[in-house]
């Protein structure tokens, strides 16, 4: 899928009263313009000083291999360092894209994240992957 002029392919916005940044991925993005969105995400984070992200991927269809081990091997580490805490990452998908990133190889569960500065997981209800954000913000793990 490709972006119309009615839909950004980022909307996103800080909720003070969640203490969440909040992504809305409008449509399946083209990998090259990943760079541009990431950046986005990156300044937002730092002006808010933000490090409890819900992304809502619902309209994407595939993660890019290529992307993900990016995010999962520079991207969310240095988050995690110039936030100067942990970085917790819930992601809310739709139910295929979920079945297919919980079935992909290398899958690891929320769990698997203890050892890392940052900690993602998957869901497929927007109120558990708030609930799920709050846990982290209240447990101190950060």
């Amino acid at each position: 899928m490709t972006s119309d002029d009615s839909s950004p392919l980022l909307q996103l916005a800080y909720r003070p009263d969640l203490d969440i940044l909040v992504g809305r991925w409008g449509y399946q993005p083209e990998p090259q313009e990943l760079p541009a969105v990431y950046q986005q995400v990156t300044q937002v984070a730092l002006q808010e000083h933000s490090r409890f992200w819900l992304q809502d991927i619902r309209r994407r269809t595939f993660n890019d291999p290529h992307t993900t081990r990016w995010l999962l091997s520079d991207f969310f580490p240095e988050m995690a360092r110039r936030l100067g805490g942990r970085l917790f990452v819930a992601y809310l998908v739709g139910p295929t894209l979920h079945q297919t990133i919980l079935n992909q190889p290398g899958y690891v569960s929320a769990e698997a994240y203890d050892d890392k500065p940052f900690a993602i997981s998957f869901f497929g209800d927007e109120g558990a992957a708030i609930r799920w954000l709050q846990i982290q913000q209240t447990n101190k793990i950060q």
